[in-house]
């Protein structure tokens, strides 16, 4: 398997609500530095650019991203609103709210329901857009997502939003959301290196009612933020020598594995790194080597 040959049709594609995208698409986290937030030293802008610009060239049509995910020298949205805007047609931006962070980065109070429209609004301002594609409740700890749901169930129906998802959820935040409004995407942390039976159990749930499943540090493992360790277990590594790929390409390749409904967004600002990922929507793994996979998860 040659990265340089392989676009992202390879993946397959899924619907979020009426928008098909393609089943691996882009991360927009490390855009903006070494590593997330103010964790890392900013990138350099010409690369992010080009990463963006390649990823639409190599069939990326669906891109991750929130107005919290800066450096302090690069903006996320900023980023994607230089390279690819005027967007074309089948592009697809999800971004999220919720979460805040003040313009020295550092996280601040969380949203109320009645703050999520300037939020909203920040991300449309960023992006040069009149309407968002996605936007994701981050829950930040509540108990309930019903009253911050339904704040933005409004924004919906006033246009200034297409579908809703939610991210950072167990399964009954699912059931009171879409008392609310429909639920076209659920987003948690979900991978090899990552292993929660509650979030199991919402992948389950999101497959039989055929809403998209969007894992966030499926690479990255207990990593989280700071971008993939070099910590791969030997089952991956056993895996990526057996079909000459690279550790991280197993773990997404392992992910699509979970269901149709499954998408990757791996996040790079590395040219050749935005190559591999894609590739490895190609990857197929033999039904013995998830199970070894399966094990080495739950083990």
């Amino acid at each position: 398997m040659t990265s340089e040959t392989i676009t992202v049709e390879s993946s397959g594609t899924w619907r979020l609500g009426d928008l098909p995208v393609r089943r691996v698409g882009l991360g927009a986290m490390r855009l903006t530095g070494s590593a997330a937030f103010h964790l890392g030293t900013p990138s350099d802008r010409e690369r992010s650019l080009a990463v963006l610009r390649r990823a639409v060239e190599l069939g990326v049509n669906h891109i991750d991203t929130a107005a919290f995910y800066f450096s302090s020298l690069r903006s996320a949205n900023e980023l994607i609103n230089s390279a690819l805007a005027p967007y074309a047609d089948d592009l697809v931006v999800a971004t999220k709210v919720g979460p805040y962070r003040d313009w020295s980065g550092e996280w601040g109070t969380s949203a109320r329901p009645e703050d999520l429209r300037a939020h909203v609004e920040e991300n449309l301002r960023q992006l040069g857009r009149d309407h968002l594609d996605v936007v994701y409740l981050r829950r930040m700890g509540q108990d309930s997502v019903a009253e911050h749901f339904g704040a933005l169930a409004e924004l919906r129906e006033a246009g200034l939003i297409r579908h809703l998802g939610l991210s950072d959820v167990e399964p009954r935040h699912l059931a009171e959301a879409q008392a609310v409004a429909p639920v076209v995407s659920v987003q948690n942390r979900y991978g090899l290196g990552f292993h929660d039976p509650a979030t199991d159990a919402l992948l389950a749930q999101c497959r039989a009612q055929g809403i998209a499943f969007v894992p966030f540090f499926a690479i990255a493992g207990e990593a989280g933020p700071r971008g993939a360790g070099a910590a791969h277990d030997e089952e991956v590594r056993a895996v990526a020598r057996a079909h000459g790929v690279s550790p991280a390409q197993v773990r997404i390749a392992w992910t699509l594995h979970q269901g149709p409904h499954v998408l990757a967004i791996p996040g790079t600002g590395n040219p050749e790194h935005l190559a591999e990922n894609v590739a490895a929507g190609a990857l197929r793994l033999t039904d013995e080597e998830v199970a070894r996979l399966d094990g080495a998860r739950t083990g």
